[in-house]
């Protein structure tokens, strides 16, 4: 498994994510900014992108992701980090 690319595309995410929910609350005040609106569809379809990446790669993100098997058990947990105790 490649970590770095794993790690590369799980701060995309992460940043894509913080820019979506940023978006999405200065739209609360400011519903007609076209320009805001244009960048949360933008980076909402790249969040989506990088998140079918990383999922065909390394797994699912989370529970709420569909999957043809469940494997949870057979990864390390996070707090494992691959590694023996």
């Amino acid at each position: 498994m490649n970590t770095d690319r794993k790690k590369a595309l799980l701060e995309q995410i992460r940043a894509f994510a913080f820019s979506v929910n940023d978006l999405a609350l200065y739209l609360d005040t400011h519903p007609c900014d076209a320009r805001a609106l244009r960048y949360h569809k933008e980076y909402t379809e790249k969040l989506q992108e990088l998140k079918q990446m990383y999922q065909n790669e390394f797994g699912p993100l989370s529970i709420y992701s569909p999957q043809d098997e469940w494997k949870w058990i057979e990864s390390p947990w996070p707090w494992e980090k691959g590694g023996n105790c």
